[in-house]
C-alpha cells in the first residue's frame, strides 16, 4: 500500500525542472507545515510565511538528483 502523504516522484522531477504547476503542488503539500512554522505569538506572521515559501521554491529549483 502506498503512503498517500508522499509527493509523487514525477511531480518532484517536474518541480525541479521548473514547471509552475508542479511547484504549486509541492507548495500546497507543505502549506500546513509552513503555517505552523510561521506562527509568532499565536498568530501567523505573513512575512515569515512568504519567506518560507520563497526558501522552499529556491531549494526546489536548486535541487539536483544524484545521478
Amino acid at each position: 500500500m502506498r503512503n498517500k502523504k508522499l509527493i509523487p516522484f514525477g511531480v518532484i522531477e517536474k518541480a525541479v525542472a521548473g514547471e509552475p504547476e508542479a511547484i504549486d503542488i509541492v507548495l500546497k503539500h507543505y502549506i500546513p507545515r509552513i503555517k505552523y512554522l510561521s506562527k509568532y505569538q499565536g498568530h501567523i506572521n505573513d512575512d515569515i510565511q512568504e519567506r518560507l515559501k520563497a526558501q522552499l521554491i529556491k531549494a526546489i529549483l536548486q535541487f539536483h538528483f544524484g545521478r
